[in-house]
């Protein structure tokens, strides 16, 4: 029974002089691969060595997070755009992010837009973070829909509703982390409803821990518990949620 992780970042500073460790570690409890977000260009270069440390284990994506989107973030995409040919699975994680801030809103907005149209240049599928954004999201997802783009979104906590008008724009995946293990989470009742065909598993390490690991560090070998919550809701085996949801990533990421 083997996993995979779709979002997670193994180069964070929290696992300062672990990762090759804690790479052994995730690869001992079954997660075989490991899909590393990309920030900006602060921390590209790093997220990189780390992958070509690790070949086909760790898999890049390439893109600006919405939250390094600032008035500069025509050079950050100018950064990115010097690492293309460098393996990226996926344009992520990019999208929109309010919730701290609307400082710098037109400007994570065009700088979405410019990421959405460069996926489809690489034919590559996106890894969207959203944040009390959707609005302007869905907004943006009708005006680029004649790009034909695809993906998923990462960190899922939305209704069923939210899932469905996701699927207007093509065959959406959620990204479904740690969360869903929470006490009384709100997405239990989503994903009870959401096709398992249509879910991928992440943690975005090393944030975001499931119970009973709540509050300390993440990393890729907790899939198994996120794993077995899926199951529990959906009324399956944990080797089906491993199996689906593996070639679930496998089939979106091209792995």
């Amino acid at each position: 029974m083997t996993f995979i992780d779709t979002h997670t970042h193994n180069n964070d500073k929290a696992f300062d002089g672990e990762q090759d460790a804690i790479i052994a570690k995730c690869i001992g409890a079954g997660v075989t691969k490991m899909i590393q977000a990309d920030i900006d260009s602060s921390e590209r270069p790093g997220m990189y060595s780390l992958v070509e440390r690790h070949p086909g284990t760790l898999y890049p994506m390439l893109g600006l997070y919405p939250g390094s989107v600032d008035k500069r973030w025509r050079e950050e995409m100018d950064a990115l755009l010097s690492f293309r040919g460098r393996g990226a699975v996926a344009i992520g994680e990019i999208g929109l992010d309010y919730h701290w801030s609307q400082d710098f809103r037109e400007e994570q907005k065009e700088a979405f837009r410019c990421q959405l149209e460069l996926a489809a240049k690489m034919n590559l599928p996106v890894n969207i973070h959203l944040r009390d954004a959707a609005e302007d999201f869905f907004d943006i997802m009708e005006d680029c829909r004649s790009l034909g783009i695809r993906g998923n979104l990462h960190a899922f906590s939305g209704s069923f509703e939210t899932f469905l008008r996701l699927q207007k724009y093509g065959q959406w995946s959620v990204g479904i982390g740690g969360v869903l293990t929470f006490k009384n989470a709100a997405v239990q009742e989503s994903v009870r409803r959401i096709p398992l065909e249509s879910i991928l598993l992440e943690t975005d390490s090393p944030y975001l821990a499931p119970t009973p690991f709540r509050g300390s560090r993440n990393d890729s070998s907790n899939i198994p518990v996120i794993a077995a919550k899926l199951a529990e809701l959906k009324g399956v085996s944990v080797e089906q949620v491993a199996e689906v949801t593996t070639e679930n990533a496998k089939k979106l990421f091209d792995l």
